[in-house]
């Protein structure tokens, strides 16, 4: 299965079934923020085109962000356990031990920003992996690491999903997406 077509058939489920979408956006976001697993799952692109279906139909943003913010922030706080479990151990396995340059650069960012940046690494895709791993190995303590985890997770969903939904649900724009639409069979 490629990319392109992960992304089509998120795209069709969440048309076809908007109920089931804030389920669909929590584990995006979970699976965006989860050590190992956001190296490899293209959410963020699957969030975009999840949000502006949303707002070309009218529906609602509110449960998308808490979706997805709830999401990354328990992704996050997973890895942030798993590291304070398994400590250096857990670098030594894939995909941090395929990516030696993406974990030094994550240990440098931490190193220097501390708990500053688990709330900035929700935004950066090449240390998102690791920081919260590191915070573990580094046993930060976890109320702050919550404290700087959980807003920054509920940003990253609104800053995520907030162009394309606000694009196409803009009055201004309606008669583009409608032309679009028609020509796309939707």
């Amino acid at each position: 299965m490629t990319i392109a077509s992960l992304v089509d058939a998120a795209i069709a489920f969440s048309r076809d079934h908007q109920a089931w979408v804030p389920a669909l956006v929590f584990v995006l976001g979970l699976l965006e923020s989860l050590a190992f697993l956001s190296i490899v799952v293209p959410s963020s692109v699957i969030l975009l085109s999840i949000a502006s279906l949303f707002g070309a139909a009218g529906l609602r943003f509110e449960p998308l962000v808490i979706a997805g913010g709830l999401g990354a922030s328990l992704g996050y706080a997973i890895s942030y356990w798993l590291g304070l479990y398994f400590q250096a151990d857990i670098l030594r396995i894939w995909p941090f031990s395929r990516h030696p340059a993406m974990v030094e650069r994550a240990e440098r960012f931490f190193r220097r920003f501390g708990v500053l940046s688990v709330f900035l690494g929700h935004f950066f895709g090449p240390v998102r992996a690791v920081i919260p791993v590191l915070a573990g190995i580094a046993n930060m303590r976890a109320v702050p690491f919550q404290i700087a985890n959980v807003p920054s997770g509920f940003l990253w969903a609104v800053l995520v999903m907030g162009p394309g939904y606000f694009a196409t649900s803009s009055s201004t724009l309606a008669p583009f997406w409608n032309t679009l639409r028609s020509w796309i069979g939707g």
